[in-house]
């Protein structure tokens, strides 16, 4: 799935929704948890399951975050957007949570095996079992920060980049121990553009594949950020190339651009030129 841009919409407002549709983002995240106060969660709900009924395809990803687990919504949240692309599951703090919400979609999707997860890592503890928590079940495809959550209740600096640093690079091999994605969280700044591009570029070079989105304006940032550059697409290629050409002559590693290519150099290309036709598409 292609997410360099995740653009949140809150459910309870659906004048924003054709705009959001028409956007550069590569995916809708529309948000059942933080952005719906609680006496407007089963309007927001039923909100939402209408609008992915009636919602023509599209090639965006569309994503849902429901309410956590240990709420008294999820059981009926579930039920209602299982139809969606991906469910984002909040304050998630064992993995048994991510298997019950698998359990959830396999009683209520229309389409067996359509709906994944994104599990969200936003608690001391979820960020200690976080490759327990990406390998919970198949229907993870990837790991999201949430910073605030993560960071606001126990004093640690927003800006702190080396706290922000340590955070993506123990989120980000724990998906891929699980060999799913890593998605990085929200910045709330968004009369800050440099800022969210700085994070954007720092969580890619760490091995993300997205950020999320808070405003429109943060889309081209995003997608920009983590689009692979002509550079590192045709270096990949003759990565790629000149391995298939040691494979051919029964050589294991090569000299590229003066550098020693092996195995893993070569499964970075693929993936390098992977994204790079899929955001081309």
């Amino acid at each position: 799935m292609l997410m360099r841009s995740k653009l949140f919409v809150p459910a309870t407002r659906p004048e924003l929704f054709a705009k959001a549709d028409g956007s550069a983002a590569d995916s809708l995240s529309f948000d059942l948890e933080d952005a719906v106060t609680e006496e407007r969660k089963d309007e927001a709900r039923q909100i939402i399951s209408d609008h992915l009924r009636a919602r023509p395809p599209s090639r965006k990803v569309i994503v849902v975050r429901i309410n956590g687990a240990a709420t008294r919504h999820f059981e009926a949240d579930a039920a209602a957007v299982a139809g969606a692309d991906v469910i984002n599951l909040p304050m998630v703090e064992d993995a048994d949570q991510v298997r019950l919400l698998a359990d959830r979609l396999a009683q209520h999707e229309t389409i067996a095996g359509h709906t994944k997860i994104l599990v969200n890592i936003e608690t001391p503890r979820a960020l200690r079992l976080a490759a327990s928590l990406a390998i919970a079940h198949e229907r993870v495809m990837g790991l999201q920060i949430g910073y605030a959550d993560l960071l606001e209740p126990f004093g640690i600096a927003r800006r702190d980049e080396a706290a922000l640093s340590h955070i993506r690079v123990a989120v980000r091999l724990a998906a891929a121990e699980a060999g799913v994605a890593a998605y990085d969280g929200a910045f709330g700044a968004v009369n800050d553009p440099e800022g969210y591009r700085a994070e954007c570029l720092a969580a890619r070079r760490q091995g993300f594949a997205g950020k999320t989105c808070i405003h429109p304006s943060q889309i081209a940032i995003a997608n920009d950020a983590f689009k692979p550059t002509e550079s590192e697409v045709a270096r990949a290629r003759r990565i790629v190339a000149a391995a298939e050409d040691a494979d051919a002559k029964g050589i294991g590693a090569v000299l590229v651009d003066g550098q020693m290519i092996d195995r893993p150099f070569v499964q970075g290309a693929h993936a390098v030129i992977a994204l790079a036709d899929a955001a081309q598409a």
